[in-house]
């Protein structure tokens, strides 16, 4: 996806032409996502399953953290006021184990720089090269626990293409590219691998398309071709890696041809590298077993509202099948592992909160489940927003309640720091149906940390619930006349309740005491003022947790 407006490929007799992505789900029967990290060493694939040294079943739950491809060479958001390794901080902490990293060509030259970069924020990055600058990430994500995907997002940062290679950057060039990525990591096993190359697509109108066809046997065009090509030449120089690829939006690298007086088929196209429904016949080939991951994209009404799936009367009921025919059938029948590589939207439009609720859904909880980066951390992506707002640090907690009960954190070393602007979690409605509880308590005791007389009061609110677990927010409010530094609260949760992962503060738990210690960038609480943490919990949603304190003082 492109950090600014993309026009998706046409599907019904009303779009020609246009153009922008999609994503993925299947439904699965396991429990609720558990914090069990991304598994040990390199990764491969075991039928549908991605498995790591040990054998064990790995799901990647990720995020698209863009910037590499365009302009500036590196990650976006390097200008807030948040460091580097803060937002990768915050990506760990709301359970994200993997980064998908889009880069382009432009961003390995020889020579290339970094910009956009505020070096009063991030002085360890000043003089750094693209490339250095990506090392320090993948480092630090490393020693989160979490996982990196590399993602060719354009052939160059001039913009997004409908084949893998142009006038100016040949595929050599792009093998080249890849090499050399394979290679300056091999031996890192927080690099899983290369997503090829990002949504290959039609171009022109059937039937004289010009764009990636999969099959076509074209081998100017034949992406599935390509694929094998570039996916055996870095297995070449480093084994160990999974080469991901994509879907085609149209099997014939063309649009449907409305003029003619011939019915298009509905289901004949998909998003730009949504389209996997020629790997049932044309599969890709590589020779390494067990290295292939296949990749769809999806998105809402927000990206592109004319998909005819959206307007169908069964909608969002008929969604399943729609994915299942464009890539999900290769998850059903052991295939391959599929990665829902983008999906995401700005969640205006309430019929998107209902596709992003389905698409979860189907796309299953815990470690059996699809794998999935979603788009984006980036607040200025332009269809879809992000995870974090503007200042790179407040949650979108419409967002994070829909997709949280299916992330599985990482687990690695702790955090250098937390985000350091000012700011809480943005309120907004969960898509996940199911009964909200509320329980608010108030009292008169003295917090300890300011001076003076102080009191307290809890507000809680099961914002998302489902059959195995649910989303909650708590509110604390300083009612007393003094300041609380340092503030901690803590409350106890009913048995048979456990802590998955939380936000907004340093969310811990201990037996049934879960403790929230104040962000560094929000650490005290003002007379009168109130601050909210989230979290992510198994188990029954009622009764409420109770025992609600602050600094260590009742607010019951």
């Amino acid at each position: 996806m492109s950090p600014r407006r993309r026009w998706g490929a046409a599907l019904s007799a009303l779009a020609v032409s246009a153009a922008t992505f999609v994503v993925a789900t299947l439904l699965t029967t396991a429990s609720p996502a558990q914090a069990a990290g991304t598994g040990v060493g390199y990764l491969h694939t075991n039928g549908s399953k991605l498995v790591d040294s040990t054998g064990a079943t790995v799901r990647l739950t990720g995020i698209n953290w863009f910037g590499m491809e365009t302009d500036n060479r590196t990650f976006h958001g390097l200008w807030s006021s948040q460091t580097w390794k803060s937002q990768i901080d915050h990506m760990a902490q709301l359970g994200y184990n993997t980064i998908r990293v889009p880069y382009s060509g432009d961003a390995l030259k020889a020579g290339a720089t970094a910009t956009g970069i505020n070096d009063y924020v991030n002085p360890d990055l000043v003089g750094n090269s693209p490339l250095q600058i990506l090392d320090k990430v993948i480092a630090y994500a490393g020693q989160k626990g979490m996982r990196i995907l590399l993602d060719r997002h354009r052939p160059s940062s001039a913009g997004q293409t409908p084949l893998w290679y142009t006038g100016t950057v040949s595929e050599a060039s792009m093998i080249a590219d890849w090499q050399m990525l394979a290679q300056r990591y091999a031996g890192n096993s927080t690099v899983i691998g290369g997503d090829l190359f990002n949504e290959p697509h039609a171009e022109g109108t059937d039937p004289s398309g010009t764009g990636a066809c999969w099959g076509c046997g074209d081998t100017a065009r034949d992406w599935r071709l390509a694929a094998q090509r570039i996916g055996n030449a870095i297995l070449s120089v480093n084994s160990n890696w999974l080469i991901v690829v994509e879907g085609v939006s149209c099997p014939s690298g063309g649009s449907p041809n409305v003029w003619d007086s011939i019915p298009d088929d509905p289901m004949t196209c998909d998003w730009w590298g949504g389209n996997l429904a020629g790997a049932a016949q044309y599969p890709v080939q590589l020779n390494t077993a067990n290295r292939l991951v296949y990749s769809a994209h999806d998105y809402g009404i927000s990206v592109y509202d004319r998909q005819p799936w959206f307007k169908d009367a069964s909608f969002p009921e008929n969604l399943p099948a729609v994915w299942d025919h464009f890539w999900g059938y290769l998850y059903k029948n052991n295939t391959a592992p599929v990665l829902v590589g983008e999906f995401g939207s700005t969640l205006a439009n309430p019929l998107d909160v209902q596709w992003l609720t389905k698409l979860m859904s189907y796309m299953g909880t815990g470690v059996n489940g699809i794998s999935f980066t979603y788009w984006a951390w980036n607040p200025n992506s332009g269809d879809t927003g992000g995870i974090v707002s503007d200042d790179w640090v407040t949650v979108n907690t419409q967002k994070q309640n829909i997709v949280g009960p299916y992330l599985i954190a990482p687990v690695g070393s702790g955090s250098s720091s937390s985000p350091s602007a000012s700011t809480s979690a943005s309120a907004s409605a969960s898509a996940s149906a199911s009964a909200s509880a509320s329980a608010s308590a108030s009292a008169s005791a003295s917090p300890s940390g300011g001076t003076g007389t102080g009191s307290c009061s809890v507000t809680y609110k099961v914002d998302s619930s489902w059959p195995q677990g649910f989303n909650a927010s708590v509110t604390v409010k300083n009612t007393g006349t003094s300041t609380v530094n340092n503030w901690v609260a803590t409350l106890t949760l009913p048995s048979g309740v456990s802590l998955v992962n939380g936000w907004n503060a340093t969310v811990t738990a201990s037996g049934q005491t879960l403790t929230a210690a104040a962000p560094t960038w929000a650490p005290n609480l003002a007379a009168g003022s109130s601050v909210t943490f989230n979290f992510q919990a198994n188990g029954p949603s009622s009764p409420a947790p109770s025992g609600y304190k602050l600094n260590g003082v009742a607010c019951s």
